[in-house]
């Protein structure tokens, strides 16, 4: 399978984080995890506290920061589950690759590393953790009622188990 991510770092400052190796990794494994049986293509974007604040209001409403946004393009029936439904849309895919188009990840790098002070654990670890949650809402899960929050909590932690990233 191929998969098409795009990276793009907004942020002010340099990082000597490998966030595009992790970034790529999470997203491979989210995208095997879930039993994904299409080549896909996902955009992760990092940008900074106030950006995010923005994106935040005008897309949800929402008058504050938050530390990473979903934008899935399309909801599937049952989370994780690809149904026949998906291909009779052809604005589901790429018409040049025909790479399954996931949608947008935005990370708010602020936000990333004063998590990972805030949690005691690495800034990749922090991250990895942000990029499988979120590819998590692009395949369709959430955490609306307490039982969804534990099973996508569940599958995040083995996501990040998976490629050694450990608490």
């Amino acid at each position: 399978k191929t998969m098409q991510i795009d990276i793009e770092w907004e942020v002010g400052k340099e990082t000597s984080v490998p966030y595009e190796k992790i970034a790529r990794e999470i997203v491979e494994e989210a995208a095997d995890f879930v039993g994904c049986p299409y080549d896909i293509s996902v955009s992760v974007l990092f940008i900074e506290d106030e950006e995010m604040h923005r994106i935040n209001l005008e897309n949800r409403g929402i008058d504050k920061s938050t530390d990473v946004l979903s934008f899935p393009m399309f909801e599937l029936e049952s989370p994780g589950v690809f149904t026949e439904d998906l291909e009779e849309d052809p604005g589901n895919f790429d018409p040049d690759s025909g790479e399954l188009l996931l949608g947008d990840i935005i990370l708010n790098w602020d936000r990333v590393l004063s998590q990972a002070e805030e949690y005691g654990h690495s800034v990749e670890r922090e991250l990895a953790f942000l990029i499988a949650h979120s590819m998590l809402h692009l395949f369709s899960f959430d955490h609306m009622e307490e039982e969804e929050r534990k099973e996508m909590e569940e599958k995040q932690e083995m996501i990040l188990q998976n490629r050694g990233y450990l608490r």
